[in-house]
C-alpha cells in the first residue's frame, strides 16, 4: 500500500501532481487544520505531513500520528513544531532554507519604499478623489540614499536585504548573533553594532530579519522605538512576535517613530486593532515569499524531503532535514 500524506492546504499544484504519482496524497481546504484538534483527528492516518507555519504540530499532534515518518514544513520556520516531541518519536522535521531568500528580500525594500515614500497613503489620496494637481507639500518622505539602515539579523535574508540597499545609496549597520565573514562586510561596507540599542540609536531604518527564539522574542519593545530616531521607519518580514505589537502601535500614534511596514504578525492572522489605524504603517498579509517561482520551491524542497524520508534514504543525504 502506498505511503500517505497529507498536505494541510493547497500549494502549487505541480508539487501535488508529482507526489501523487508515488503517494496518496490528501490535501485540506485553506484554514482546516489551524487547531491542535484538528490535526489530532487525522494524522494517525499518515505516514508524512507537509504543514504550514499556522498549523501547530504540538506533542499531542505528533503522539497521534502513530505511522508519522516526517514532518516537511512549507517554511524556513518551524516554530509551530515541537521538536522535542519529534525527536522522541524518532519522526524527522524538515524545513525549506534558503529559496525564499530573493523573494523575502524583495518584499523587505518593497515595505521600505512604500512606508518612506508614502506609496500606500498617496495611492489612497489618489484613488478617493482628492488628487486635484502638484502639490509642493504633498507626500513628503524619506530619501533612502545616504540613509543608515540597521539590520536584525544578518542571515541570507538579512545579507539580501543589504545587497539590494547599498543599491540605493544606504549606509549598513548590522547586529547579529555573530559578527559576519570579513568578505561580507567588505562588499556591503557593513558595520557590526552591539548592543542592540545602539544599533536602533543609529538607525535610520531598523529592518528585522531575526529568527524567533526566547531572546528575540519582544526585541523590538517600547525601549528600542524610543531608542530609534523619531523619523526612524520599522520593517519586519521575519516573525511577528520579534515586536511587541502594543508598543509599537503607540509609537506610531504618538509619532515615536516615523512609520512602519509589517508582513508578519504577533498573533496572526489576526492584526492589532491600533495597527490597522496606525498612521504611516504598511501592512501586507504575510507575502513575503509570494512568488510563483519561490512558493514552487519551497514546495518541492518540502517534497523532496518527503520523498528521501519514506525512501529510506540516509539522513546526510536530504540536505533540509533539521539535526534534532
Amino acid at each position: 500500500m502506498s505511503a500517505c500524506i497529507l498536505i494541510t492546504e493547497p500549494i502549487i499544484q505541480s508539487v501535488i501532481d508529482d507526489l501523487r504519482t508515488d503517494y496518496k496524497v490528501d490535501v485540506g481546504k485553506r484554514g482546516q487544520f489551524n487547531t491542535e484538534q484538528q490535526l489530532v483527528d487525522v494524522i494517525g492516518d499518515y505516514d508524512a505531513l507537509l504543514p504550514m507555519l499556522s498549523n501547530p504540530v504540538t506533542k499531542n499532534v505528533i503522539e497521534a500520528g502513530e505511522k508519522l515518518k516526517i514532518i516537511a514544513n512549507h517554511a524556513v520556520g518551524y516554530n509551530n513544531i515541537d521538536l522535542e516531541a519529534a525527536q522522541k518519536a524518532g519522526v524527522k522535521v524538515a524545513n525549506t532554507p534558503d529559496v525564499l531568500t530573493e523573494s523575502s528580500a524583495d518584499l523587505a525594500m518593497g515595505l521600505l519604499l512604500s512606508v518612506a515614500r508614502k506609496i500606500d497613503s498617496a495611492q489612497a489620496y489618489l484613488r478617493k478623489g482628492q488628487f486635484n494637481g502638484w502639490e509642493p507639500l504633498g507626500f513628503l518622505g524619506m530619501e533612502l540614499n545616504r540613509q543608515t539602515l540597521g539590520i536584525l539579523g544578518m542571515g541570507r535574508i538579512g545579507t539580501a536585504v543589504a545587497r539590494r540597499a547599498r543599491a540605493f545609496g544606504m549606509n549598513i549597520l548590522y547586529h547579529n548573533r555573530s559578527k559576519v565573514s570579513a568578505k561580507i562586510e567588505q562588499e556591503l561596507n557593513a558595520t557590526y553594532i552591539s548592543p542592540l540599542k545602539k544599533l536602533a540609536q543609529k538607525s535610520d531604518i531598523l529592518s528585522l530579519h531575526c529568527p524567533l527564539t526566547d531572546d528575540t522574542r519582544h526585541a523590538i519593545d517600547a525601549t528600542i522605538l524610543k531608542t530609534l530616531p523619531d523619523h526612524a521607519i520599522l520593517i519586519n518580514t521575519s516573525r511577528g512576535p520579534v515586536v511587541d505589537e502594543t508598543a509599537l502601535a503607540d509609537a506610531l500614534h504618538n509619532g515615536v517613530i516615523g512609520g512602519a511596514g509589517l508582513d508578519v504578525f504577533e498573533k496572526e492572522p489576526d492584526v492589532h486593532p491600533r495597527l490597522l489605524k496606525a498612521p504611516n504603517c504598511v501592512l501586507t498579509p504575510h507575502i513575503a515569499s509570494a512568488t510563483t517561482h519561490t512558493r514552487k520551491a519551497i514546495g518541492e524542497l518540502a517534497a523532496n524531503a518527503i520523498r528521501g524520508v519514506l525512501q529510506g534514504k540516509p539522513a546526510s543525504e536530504i540536505s533540509n532535514l533539521l539535526h534534532l
